[in-house]
């Protein structure tokens, strides 16, 4: 067994040596545990203030009525926090931001209209003349006498 043992007593977790289970209906979908040989690892989640107590492991001795209880136990004291919300100074952060990166996109946008994009991008085409100097058109051009 898991047992809640002061503020208000009840029992929590049973597990077999069948591997059988009870999980308490206070702690149901809030519970969970995995067994292996003669170790138990139990999780509880979204715990309440309520959960706050100490709690023990028992055990149930063959052909005996009582729990025998091991050790002290284990205290949790549950505190209730504060949900964060997002306040209206970081939407003005946020705001500020956007504003800042528009304009540096307006600044860059700017500048590249200023300069002549085109003629950076585009290939120059080299200057060259190219004249055929083959023999069969040299033969046309020659003077004959």
């Amino acid at each position: 067994y898991l047992l809640k043992t002061h503020m208000q007593p009840e029992r929590v977790l049973y597990v077999s040596s069948q591997n059988n289970s009870t999980i308490y209906p206070a702690f149901a979908n809030r519970l969970e545990y995995s067994k292996e040989e003669k170790k138990i690892v139990v999780t509880l989640h979204n715990l309440r203030k309520n959960d706050s107590d100490i709690y023990v492991c028992a055990g149930v001795l063959e052909n005996a009525s009582s729990l025998s209880v091991n050790r002290s136990g284990t205290m949790m004291l549950i505190k209730e926090t504060e949900q964060a919300h997002c306040s209206n100074s970081s939407w003005g952060i946020y705001g500020l931001i956007i504003v800042v990166a528009l304009l540096f996109s307006a600044l860059v946008c700017c500048a590249l209209y200023r300069v002549d994009v085109k003629k950076y991008c585009q290939r120059k085409k080299p200057n060259a003349v190219y004249e055929d100097m083959s023999y069969s058109s040299r033969r046309n051009t020659l003077v004959r006498t």
